[in-house]
């Protein structure tokens, strides 16, 4: 039987995957330091056991630790894992930035969600109000295989599928690719741009229209764009108007050269700030 341990087991993150591997058929370790958290996860029944003991007879080890502390993370814990061992990293910025430790008889296994989607078929509350994912609505991954053989893919993709559900597809992409997806796409321009349309709203408000309208007002008009953006009402354009106002706007809002966010140099500063 396959061992896994969760390193940070009572944390927001591990406490929510632990929970996800509970009835996996894996043998589980659950690992946590804080006392906040080792209460949190004995309320629900999962006893805590030390690294040292966990650790060498483990087959996959979860990083359930902060960003900026999985390379060190690995590398404290490094030592004590046998030849073979799987670490499952929980997202892109430490591998990717070189932080993982030089051993070249581990397997290191990226996965992320992409959270669920905003267009979906969801009709329990739960499942509706379930933003993040991972506890009641579905959501598709992404898995990178950074190091080891190819045979074991399979079992990274299946701990994944388990941490994250419940999930739909599960996309096998590289490490660069992942961090191309977050922070770039996501935060650098997904989070930015969503900020300054909250920005819009508030000062929308601060002009006079009645706050609740004026949410109201763009988050529907967001249900409709996103739609016809991303090919959800087949044959829907925007209107003349509209697109008039975009080009427009394009010159005002963002700089001509703004996809330079892509490129390697600024793509390895954005990751060099989180891990650091």
């Amino acid at each position: 039987m396959t061992t896994v341990t969760i390193l940070g087991a009572g944390g927001k993150m591990g406490y929510r995957i632990s929970m996800n591997l509970l009835d996996s058929g894996y043998r589980m370790y659950h690992v946590e330091l804080s006392e906040p958290g080792r209460q949190r996860l004995a309320a629900s029944g999962i006893e805590c056991v030390s690294s040292e003991m966990a650790l060498p007879a483990s087959d996959v080890v979860v990083l359930a630790v902060p960003d900026k502390l999985i390379g060190k993370v690995a590398h404290q814990i490094s030592p004590q894992l046998k030849a073979g061992t799987m670490l499952i990293v929980l997202d892109a910025a430490a591998p990717y930035a070189g932080h993982m430790p030089k051993r070249d008889d581990l397997v290191y296994f990226v996965t992320h969600p992409c959270h669920p989607p905003i267009f979906n078929d969801e009709t329990e509350p739960d499942a509706k109000n379930d933003h993040f994912g991972g506890t009641h609505a579905r959501q598709h991954i992404v898995c990178s295989l950074m190091q080891g053989p190819e045979s074991a893919f399979a079992l990274g993709e299946d701990i994944a599928r388990r941490l994250y559900k419940p999930v739909m597809r599960a996309h096998r992409i590289t490490v660069e690719q992942m961090a191309i997806l977050e922070p770039v796409l996501s935060e650098t321009v997904g989070a930015t741009c969503i900020s300054v349309i909250r920005q819009a709203m508030d000062e929308a408000i601060r002009r006079g229209v009645p706050a609740q309208a004026a949410q109201d007002f763009i988050e529907g008009h967001l249900t409709v764009e996103i739609a016809i953006l991303f090919g959800h009402i087949p044959g829907a354009r925007f209107s003349d108007g509209a697109n008039q106002a975009i080009e427009v706007a394009m010159g005002t809002l963002f700089k001509p050269d703004w996809k330079k966010v892509f490129d390697k140099q600024s793509l390895d500063e954005s990751i060099r700030m989180i891990v650091n």
